[in-house]
């Protein structure tokens, strides 16, 4: 029997746990709120229901590569404990999937960030690597 591969990470980084919210804005200035799950330097997975969902995906069908569903992305990092900064990135879906009747798990790729965004990503993760190195 053949074993089976390993489920390659699809965005080459290390991912935390996060749960946070997060709006999502369609090119038409439809803006969703829904919750992130995880996240990397380069992107977030996203749960939302399925109506979400649906309005965010066009036919619920997987974006193909070269024909990505593109959000703005707008969520809260705690840099500093008490006082949380605004990151805003410009994104690609890469991956819809189901995970239960009414809760999909969405994949983002960041294609671009305002501003610091990038920096606080990058120090927000670093902190809560350091942290779960002390537990």
């Amino acid at each position: 029997m053949k074993p089976l591969d390993a489920k390659p990470n699809l965005r080459n980084q290390q991912r935390v746990d996060v749960s946070s919210a997060i709006t999502l804005e369609k090119p038409g200035g439809c803006q969703f709120q829904c919750e992130i799950a995880n996240l990397s330097r380069t992107g977030a997975m996203i749960e939302c229901d399925a109506q979400t969902a649906k309005a965010l995906i066009p036919n619920m069908v997987p974006p193909a590569p070269k024909n990505p569903v593109q959000l703005t992305a707008r969520f809260q990092v705690p840099v500093i404990p008490a006082q949380p900064v605004t990151v805003v990135a410009e994104s690609n879906v890469v991956y819809i999937r189901r995970i239960a009747r009414d809760q999909f798990h969405i994949g983002l790729q960041f294609r671009s960030f305002e501003g610091n965004g990038f920096v606080y990503i990058d120090q927000y993760i670093g902190k809560l690597f350091d942290e779960s190195r002390q537990n």
